[in-house]
Formats: C-alpha cells, sequence, structure tokens
C-alpha cells in the first residue's frame, strides 16, 4: 500500500514538471527560441519561474525546503 502512495506522489510532482516543461516549451516555439536566455523577458518570466518551481519540487517531491531564485 505504501508503494502505491509512493508512486502517487512522484506521479504529481512529475505531472506537474511535464506540464510547466510543455508551457515553457510552446512559449519558446512561439517566439522562435530554443532557449529562454534570448528571450527579453528572461528575468521577470511567470513561466520560466514557474518551470524552475516545478523542476525543484519534483527533485524533493514537495517536502520543502529553501530555495530561492
Amino acid at each position: 500500500m505504501s508503494e502505491n502512495i509512493e508512486e502517487k506522489v512522484i506521479d504529481e510532482w512529475e505531472k506537474k514538471l511535464d506540464i510547466a516543461l510543455e508551457e515553457l516549451n510552446s512559449c519558446q516555439n512561439s517566439r522562435g527560441f530554443n532557449s529562454c536566455k534570448d528571450c527579453v523577458e528572461f528575468f521577470e518570466c511567470v513561466l520560466r519561474k514557474k518551470y524552475v518551481i516545478a523542476v525543484y519540487e519534483s527533485m524533493n517531491k514537495g517536502s520543502g525546503g529553501g530555495f530561492e531564485f
């Protein structure tokens, strides 16, 4: 039973990461970029910040911790 719960948690965080990555890639494609670094909104971009948070949360599975960017 605990294995099932663990798989569900992993899936939840991985799914959020996949969604954030799809949104980021869609934005890059619509602007003709291969990366965010060429975008003028690089430091202020909500999608990029959402993606960075999703990456961090997928690594720690939502257990929190101090992360500033």
